[in-house]
Parts: structure tokens; C-alpha cells; sequence
């Protein structure tokens, strides 16, 4: 969910633009806890997400922000004397945060919440610009020019705007309401500035209400849209906890923080106290609701068998099994600590479905805080179709309880225009979509086929030995480059299998999977289930021929002159596959014993007579397929290891232990055993 998105890049402007003094101005003494406490407000206020342009160095300022009017570049806010705030006294420091004027008398732009830091007590003022004279390195950067537009270039009028606009009254504390909520109030209100992304906006760029009690108090915090995204409505938001939970670790039950909220858990609430996140959240529940929002926190019935039989008999069900269940699962439910559950997601189903539309089109990565050490990326899905995107989302917004409004493909268009996307180009590999299955005749016996392929354990439990499906290794049904697809395979039989010493069919192949992969048991030929199967991997071949060569087929190739290093394998898959599949290997299962992910080693996993079960094999689908989630490479972030640690890991993992094959004495009788087999 994003609750702000951008709210940190208006804020930039906060300290921004109060720029353009030299010479050191030492007022207070630099009492170390004086620069304690100020360091921590600024962290409450953010002030390095906006002040710091990427890959610059921390609070010199040049981040670029968009407003509607122009663009404005942050300023530098450390004490340098030429290009910092270094000639500020503490009484220019304190006119520019709470009135919008700069040392030299100009007014700052009302992008910078000033109105909102009016509110902040003397004692933490002089406590922040303690901090920023003597508890930040100089740094010697100019700032870099604003580009706005005429008339607003000219900061004349901004004069007016502040005898309009600009509220003095101090934060007042409130005696019918608790300490804790009095102090989430002046976080809120003051500091931390919520009301800039998630206040609606007047006709003079003015948040229509700086508190709940203002006049037309009900604008206050009711959703905004900014930079594209919709700072969601946090009158309608979760329970106290909930609220506390999400700005600690950027996720809850209901949402997970994408786009500029993510930077804004990273560098700031994540580092707050126990106490501030639990005033914060205790005043942002005791929030009335916006009647003009869906309420966010009712608890809604849900037809699980509805929304089951209809995921498999839509194109919107079926587009998103293709592209989005392979994370957030058919259920809507994501993955704790991994995936953002889509069931009863604040922003999915939000009025305003700007945040959804962006996300699948740009893509997010979750933030890293101290709870959570992986962040999971979310790749741009704008290779899609507008309608296709409208299809899945309307799908996201409208099944497990979802209660939001239909997506259009002109929508989807208009954000695609706003962001000012470039046409983009579908991959060399591009499979068959799972929808136009329905235009097939025997539409049910793919779809069939399909499930069975993706849910092999729960479907055919008796011809399953392990905890696999066939899915943990052809990601996404089969439709991804380089992870074993499907897309061209049953035009290549029948065919010589050097392993087998002859010819085999496509069924035999099947079986051979069920047989090693699955350590399980063959299926008849002649079953319904092995027929639907068989009709699927017809269909999903995509006109290939035999010999024909297909793009992504296999799991790629890695060099067999790299020489694996099984110690350096061990420290890769701790940092980069162990959060998945465990520290041993062992896989995460979800509350009902189906596995969330697959195990690599021990009994519910392959035996050694898998394919993959070879360095080189284990190594090249390491290399083009893992880790899930960890770029932006379409379609599942996959990739990010280089061939020696995709090597070393695929040495590690294969070699460790699995159920034996004894069947392999049979295998490869005429020669040609590969050089890095298990036996």
C-alpha cells in the first residue's frame, strides 16, 4: 500500500529551499545530547529522503521533485558556509521552518510543509538546528537551479499566499484526549507533516485542513493524489497497531509500502520509538471516517469458491494466475514478510486506483529496515496491454471481499501518458496468453492441464513422493525464459533421450518428471489427467516445430570451466536464497502444509535423479531465474547472481542431501553421463 508515496519529496522541499548563507552561525553549544535529540527529529521529519539526490551524499540536496507548477531541486541543508545553511542563526532557521522565508528574505515555495512546522515546539527547533550545524558534515555541493513556470517564478506572490493561507497557531495540546494521543497529534500535524501528500489540495496548492479540528477538518488526511500515486485516505486505516506495524516495517496484514513510501519507512518511522509509533498510530485511529471513502477496516464476507471457479474462467482470473500469482498466490493472500497480500489491501481497493495502476506499470521495491533485511521487487509490468492491466486489476479490486470500482483501459492509457512512458517492447520470449485459452474449443481441458501443472501436490497427491508441483521449476505455468518453459517443448517429441538409451514420447517425458522430479510414481498414459496435460503443453508450444530453435528454452548455460566453490555457495545461499527456502534448505510452508516455497534438500524435494540435481543444471536456472524478486528483470525480478556465485550456490544445493533413485543404474547405457551427475 502506499501511504504517501511522495509525501517525502514535497516534504523536501521542507528544508530545501530555506537556502543561501555562508559563514557558521554556532548559537547553542553542540551538547551531544542536544545533537542526539535533533538527529532524531529529523528523522521524524525525513530529512535525508529529501535532501539527499541518489547517489549523493546525505542532506546536500539535489534531489529532483515534479510539482504542478515545475520542478524544484532540494537544497542543501548541511553547514557548509558557501552552499549550505551554515550562515543561518538559529532565528533565520526558525523563520524559514515556520514561516517560509529564507535567510536573505525570499519566500520558499508552499511546497515545503512550513505550515505545517509552525506547530513545532522551541525546544525541538533549537534541538533540529543543533543537529544540523554541528551534527552534519559540511559538504561543499551547490545547489542546483528550480524550473518552474511563469508566474510562478516569481516568489512576489508568495507573500500573499502565506496572509491567505499560512496557519500560526501553535500545536495546542487537547486534554480530552490522552497523552499519547496528544503526542501522535503533534507528530502528526507538525514534524512528520503527514497532511502534505495525504491532505487534498486547494485551488491555491493550500492543504484544505492542517488539523482534524480546522475548519472543514473532514479534508484533513482524506487522500490526495500526488506525483501519480494516491496518498491513500488514513481516516478509514487500520487499527492503531496496524498503523504502528507498517511504519516500523513497512508492511501489515493489509498492505505493504511501494513507490516514495517505501524511501519514507526506510529513512525514517522505522527508526521511531516504540512509544511514537504507538502515539502515532493511536491518533490516526481515533480519526473519524470519510464518508466518501470505502471504509478500509470492515471486515468483509468472502466466497472463497466463487472467487475460485471464477480465477480460471475469466481472462482477468486468468491473466492474473499468469503474472501475479506466482507471488500474491490465487488466494489474494501474498506471502508474510515476502509478498503484499491483494485480500483486503487498503490501496488496491481504494476509491482512486492511481497507486495500483503506477505500481504495475513502474514497478516498486519494498524497503529494507531492521525487521526485514531483503527487499522484494516488484518489476514493471508495462509490456502488457492497457487492457490487459485493466483486466488483472479490476480482477485485484474486485475478488477475495475487495470492494473497488472497475479499472479501464483508458485509465491504464492515461497513467502510461502521465508518467510519460515509452512504448515498450514485448520480450524476444513471449509466450501465449492464459486467457485466450478460453477461445479454444476444449478450453476446460487446458485450463485443466494448466492447474495441474502449477498445483501438482494437491491435485495428484497420489502420484506426488514429495512436497513439490511442477511450477517450482517451469515458473509461472512454463511461461518464463529460461525456467524450464513449456513454450515449444512437446513439438520435440518424439525424441532420442541419451539418459533413457532410446526414443521417447512426450508422455514419457511427463512421467520421467513425476518419476525424479516429483519422486512419485508414473501416470497412466491413457488418464484423463496425463490428456489434459498433454493438451495444455500442445497448446502452450505456440506454433514451434520440431528443431525449431525457441527463445529462453531450458535453464540456459553456464560455463562448465567455472570452477565451483562449495564454502562460497554456502555464504551465497544464506544471503540470497535462505530467506526463501530456508537455512536448511527445508522451505516455507503455509498454514494449510503446502509449501509457500519449495524445499532444495531432504525428503520433500527432488531426488537425485532430477535434472536439476547437477552443478551446471542447479547453477544455470540459479543464475537466470533466482533470486524471485530481487530486480527489475520481467516478469518476477528474477536474476542478480553472478555465474561464479550462480556456480558456487548451484554446487552447494545440489550436493546436499536428497532421496536416492534407484532406478539410476539404468540410466545413460549407452555413455554419456554428464560430468557433474550425482552418481
Amino acid at each position: 500500500m502506499n501511504l504517501g508515496s511522495a509525501s517525502l519529496r514535497l516534504l523536501g522541499v521542507a528544508l530545501a529551499t530555506m537556502v543561501a548563507g555562508s559563514a557558521l552561525a554556532a548559537q547553542f553549544s553542540s551538547n551531544p545530547d542536544l545533537i542526539e535529540k535533533g538527529e532524531y527529529l529529523a528523522r521524524l521529519g525525513d530529512c535525508v529522503a529529501c535532501h539527499t539526490a541518489p547517489g549523493g551524499k546525505p542532506l546536500a540536496g539535489g534531489l529532483k521533485m515534479k510539482t504542478p507548477f515545475g520542478v524544484i531541486h532540494s537544497t542543501n541543508i548541511t553547514p557548509d558556509r558557501e552552499n549550505g545553511i551554515g550562515a543561518y542563526t538559529f532565528e533565520d532557521f526558525d523563520r524559514a521552518m515556520r514561516r517560509g522565508v529564507a535567510r536573505d528574505g525570499h519566500n520558499l515555495y508552499p511546497a515545503m510543509p512550513y505550515p505545517s512546522f509552525e506547530k513545532i515546539a522551541q525546544d525541538d527547533m533549537r534541538a533540529l538546528y543543533t543537529y544540523l550545524m554541528h551534527g552534519v558534515a559540511p559538504v561543499s555541493q551547490p545547489n542546483k537551479p528550480n524550473d518552474m513556470r511563469f508566474p510562478f517564478n516569481i516568489r512576489l506572490g508568495l507573500a500573499g499566499w502565506n496572509r491567505v493561507f499560512l496557519d500560526d497557531e501553535p500545536f495546542r495540546y487537547d486534554s480530552s484526549h490522552s497523552l499519547q494521543w496528544n503526542r501522535g497529534a503533534y507528530i502528526v500535524e507538525g514534524l512528520g507533516h503527514c497532511g502534505s501528500c495525504h491532505t487534498p489540495r486547494g485551488i491555491g496548492f493550500q492543504e484544505k485542513a492542517m488539523s482534524d479540528a480546522g475548519r472543514d477538518g473532514k479534508y484533513f488526511l482524506a487522500g490526495a493524489n500526488v506525483e501519480h500515486w494516491r496518498a491513500v485516505n488514513l481516516r478509514n486505516i487500520w487499527t492503531g497497531p496496524e498503523i504502528a506495524q507498517f511504519l516500523k516495517t513497512g508492511q501489515n496484514d493489509r498492505g505493504t509500502a511501494y513507490g516514495g513510501m517505501a524511501e519514507v519507512v526506510h529513512f525514517s518511522p522505522q527508526h521511531f520509538t516504540p512509544g511514537d509509533l504507538a502515539a502515532i498510530g493511536e491518533y490516526i485511529h481515533a480519526l473519524s471516517p470519510n464518508p466518501d471513502e470505502t471504509p478500509g477496516r470492515d471486515a468483509v464476507s468472502v466466497d472463497v469458491a466463487q472467487t475460485s471457479r471464477e480465477i480460471y474462467a475469466s481472462r482477468a482470473g486468468l491473466g492474473y494466475v499468469q503474472f501475479c500469482a506466482t507471488c500474491h498466490q490465487t488466494d489474494g493472500k501474498g506471502a508474510t514478510h515476502f509478498f503484499p497480500p491483494l485480500a483486503g489491501n487498503t490501496s488496491i481497493q481504494a476509491k482512486d486506483p492511481s497507486s495500483l495502476i503506477h505500481v504495475m506499470l513502474t514497478g516498486s521495491t519494498t524497503p529494507l529496515t531492521a525487521s526485514s533485511r531483503h527487499a522484494f521487487t516488484m518489476p514493471s509490468y508495462a509490456v502488457l496491454g492497457d487492457q490487459e492491466i485493466a483486466e488483472i486489476a479490476t480482477f485485484a479490486r474486485t475478488h477475495w471481499g475487495n470492494k473497488g470500482s472497475p479499472v479501464t483501459a483508458d485509465q491504464v492509457h492515461k497513467m502510461r501518458e502521465a508518467l510519460e512512458m515509452k512504448p515498450v517492447q514485448p520480450p524476444g520470449f513471449n509466450p501465449p496468453r492464459y486467457a485466450d485459452m478460453l477461445k479454444s474449443p476444449n478450453a476446460g481441458q487446458l485450463i485443466y492441464g494448466m492447474r495441474l501443472m502449477r498445483d501438482t501436490k494437491r491435485l495428484l497427491p497420489n502420484y506426488v513422493g514429495n512436497g513439490l508441483n511442477c511450477d517450482n521449476c517451469h515458473i509461472n505455468g512454463g511461461t518464463m525464459a529460461f525456467a524450464a518453459p513449456y513454450v515449444g517443448v512437446a513439438a520435440q517429441f518424439p525424441s532420442y533421450n541419451p539418459r533413457a538409451g532410446h526414443v521417447i514420447d512426450f508422455k514419457d517425458r511427463v512421467n520421467g518428471c513425476m518419476l525424479r522430479s516429483m519422486a512419485g510414481k508414473p501416470l497412466d498414459k491413457d488418464a484423463s489427467e496425463m490428456k489434459a496435460m498433454v493438451a495444455y503443453m500442445d497448446w502452450i508450444r505456440n506454433g514451434y516445430q520440431m528443431k525449431q530453435k525457441i527463445p529462453g528454452r531450458g535453464v540456459g548455460k553456464i560455463s562448465h570451466s567455472i570452477v565451483p566453490n562449495a564454502a562460497n555457495g554456502k555464504e551465497v545461499y544464506e544471503n540470497s536464497c535462505a530467506a526463501c527456502h530456508g537455512i536448511h534448505g527445508e522451505g516455507i510452508k503455509r498454514a494449510d502444509g503446502s509449501y509457500l516455497f519449495p524445499p532444495l534438500w531432504g525428503n520433500d524435494s527432488y531426488n537425485i535423479g532430477a535434472g536439476i540435481a547437477k552443478t551446471y543444471t542447479a547453477a544455470a536456472f540459479a543464475k537466470n531465474v533466482m533470486p524471485l524478486s530481487s530486480t527489475f528483470a520481467f516478469p518476477i525480478g528474477q536474476g542478480g547472481l553472478t555465474d561464479q556465485q550462480a556456480v558456487d550456490v548451484g554446487e552447494y544445493f545440489s550436493h546436499m542431501p536428497r532421496r536416492d533413485f534407484p532406478a539410476k543404474v539404468h540410466d545413460w547405457p549407452k555413455g554419456g553421463k554428464p560430468s557433474d551427475s550425482r552418481y
